[in-house]
């Protein structure tokens, strides 16, 4: 039981593929009253504390390394094993320095914004990201959240009340390769194609500053990420040279890759779920958008992700807040949020695989085709043979 007297698995957790949609009513609180539901000291954002958690993550990093200089002196079948175990493992530790930085973007890592975006700029440009271009697509997510029409990332297609689909994509192993391609290609085809994003006039991607997802204002700072990441290809070209390609690719790459389907799976289960409403852009507003999202449990790994996914909601209604006090603020939160809290008590394996099935397009409710108000097609019949 948490405080309040609510149990998440039980009063405010969303049943898989049942009908229990999210309320879409406006709610009957404000973005006021629930800043004033969280204890006020959960707002502060401490350089120390923040940079603690840094450190212990860099730690971890760097221990991880030393442990694996050791794993080609092993026998081949311990090879085969702690190879993978070391991947994963330093794909988690490193999915944590990537959530640091994305702290930083929204200027929860310290007061001081030349601080956040310093140390945000370095740890996503050894990760391969484009500080800026996302730090500034990713606001505009939060800005526009839910609207079908504006919102920055897993955009669902919006199509008519009666439209029916019978597609191959709905067997099983197209379904899988569909996940797999998703969790590896997604975030570089996102980053270069603005796949799953929301529509612009001309080719959207992070890393040209006249692309049309930036304001004139924001082309330096664009150029600034790209400046970045050539350095960080630079030095990753100069270690793989020095110390070996496969060195390179066993040390980094693959859990290189093990973050990029940390990030996809983490940000697509947080916005693309059954029973979360998507709105047109007449009839959104934000602080619905705002609570549309999910959180979810990944087990362990809530500490290793900073608790980026099952305080999400807390995270969309005041972005600022810093991890370390975004579970106390999610317990405060949710007596007040009452029905429009969303929590997913499914496993992440089975709430990606039923997810792909049934979030392919939205579309009104047949009884309210005007209404600016979509839902998962699937979703509306799965609950007619439920």
């Amino acid at each position: 039981m948490g405080k309040g007297g609510y149990a998440v698995g039980e009063v405010y957790s969303i049943q898989p593929l049942v009908n229990n949609r999210q309320p879409i009513e406006k709610p009957p609180f404000t973005i006021g009253t629930l800043r004033k539901a969280i204890p006020q000291h959960c707002f502060k954002r401490s350089l120390l504390t923040s940079s603690a958690y840094l450190a212990a993550n860099l730690a971890a990093v760097a221990l991880l390394y030393v442990c694996s200089t050791a794993i080609d002196t092993l026998p081949t079948w311990a090879r085969l094993i702690s190879w993978p175990l070391y991947w994963f493992c330093q794909g988690a530790v490193c999915t944590g320095v990537w959530v640091i930085a994305h702290e930083c973007g929204h200027q929860a890592f310290s007061e001081s914004q030349l601080v956040n975006d310093a140390v945000g700029l370095v740890l996503h440009s050894c990760l391969l990201v484009p500080y800026y271009s996302w730090k500034h697509s990713h606001r505009r997510h939060h800005s526009n959240t839910g609207n079908a029409a504006k919102d920055e990332v897993f955009v669902p297609d919006v199509r008519p009340v009666d439209h029916e689909e019978m597609s191959f994509r709905t067997l099983g192993p197209v379904r899988l390769l569909e996940i797999l391609f998703v969790l590896t290609a997604g975030w570089p085809l996102y980053l270069l194609f603005n796949m799953s994003g929301r529509e612009y006039e001309s080719w959207a991607n992070h890393f040209s500053p006249y692309s049309p997802i930036y304001s004139r204002r924001e082309r330096s700072e664009i150029l600034i990420s790209d400046i970045a990441l050539g350095l960080a290809f630079a030095g990753l070209s100069w270690l793989g040279s020095t110390f070996g390609w496969l060195w390179l690719l066993k040390v980094y790459v693959a859990p290189y890759l093990v973050v990029n389907a940390w990030l996809v799976c983490i940000t697509l289960l947080q916005h693309t779920h059954p029973a979360l409403p998507h709105y047109s852009d007449t009839e959104w507003d934000w602080l619905r958008g705002a609570l549309s999202t999910v959180d979810r449990s990944y087990g362990p790994l809530d500490v290793v992700f900073h608790h980026i996914a099952d305080t999400h909601v807390a995270h969309h209604l005041f972005s600022t807040l810093p991890h370390y006090h975004a579970q106390e603020a999610t317990r405060a939160l949710i007596p007040v949020l009452g029905k429009y809290y969303m929590h997913d008590s499914r496993s992440v394996p089975r709430a990606i695989w039923e997810d792909r099935q049934a979030c392919r397009w939205v579309a009104p409710d047949k009884d309210t085709p005007g209404s600016g108000v979509f839902w998962f097609k699937q979703f509306k019949e799965q609950k007619k043979s439920d």
